[in-house]
């Protein structure tokens, strides 16, 4: 089994908490209100802004052995550089005032999630990085298209609303390769355990964003109900 599948594999039950989470499901299921995509892409923007930060972090503090992934975490940053802009053209498109969404404060779950990266790169291994890494896009490929799509035709709201999830379906859909191929050339087994570790714990974390977002009206009554 390659490091990358055993990572799937750890992680796999963690996966399936993030994704049974509520909110998730009833965007899936056409039932989200504009309050709870607004709240989305607003925690959106405040973990997606530390992106390149936390990528040029992680690439400072990358021991000499490791110095060969200098290269792929520079076109990272590259590819990255921007996209919490497209997240606040998108709340703009949904009727949120620019400025009150840029000047907002992220969600106790939003910022733990982004405080305990940073303790990643700093305190514990900088490679466990890579397991926000995984989380966040193998997320995004799983649900950002159909969620979007699901989204917009519950709520008749114009394509530029949409531009951050339909981007990032398709772009991180074509970093899953290249990961995989990182993952890899992963072969010590502190770097792997610290992947997998801080995969478990970002799967915990995200699913804790999710989680707090407002749920609609009708779904909560249901799961009153259950």
């Amino acid at each position: 089994m390659s490091f990358f599948q055993q990572l799937v594999s750890e992680t796999q039950t963690h996966r399936q908490s993030l994704l049974g989470a509520p909110i998730i499901q009833a965007a899936l299921g056409g039932t989200v209100t504009r309050e709870s995509y607004l709240a989305f892409l607003q925690e959106a923007y405040h973990h997606v802004k530390h992106t390149v930060p936390l990528l040029r972090a992680t690439r400072d503090a990358l021991p000499a052995h490791h110095a060969w992934l200098t290269e792929p975490l520079n076109e990272y940053i590259e590819e990255e550089m921007g996209h919490e802009a497209w997240i606040l053209d998108d709340m703009v498109a949904c009727g949120a005032d620019r400025a009150q969404a840029e000047n907002s404060q992220a969600a106790p779950a939003t910022e733990l999630m982004v405080a305990y990266a940073y303790d990643t790169i700093a305190r514990g291994n900088p490679l466990g990085f890579f397991g926000m890494v995984y989380v966040l896009e193998g997320t995004s490929v799983s649900l950002a298209l159909m969620a979007a799509d699901a989204i917009q035709s519950a709520l008749a709201l114009p394509n530029a609303a949409f531009s951050y999830l339909r981007s990032h379906g398709t772009l991180d859909l074509e970093h899953t390769d290249h990961f995989e191929s990182l993952m890899g050339r992963i072969e010590r087994p502190d770097d792997q355990v610290a992947i997998v570790h801080a995969a478990q714990m970002f799967y915990r974390l995200y699913g804790d964003v999710f989680r707090g977002l407002p749920m609609p009206a009708r779904s909560a009554q249901e799961l009153a109900c259950h």
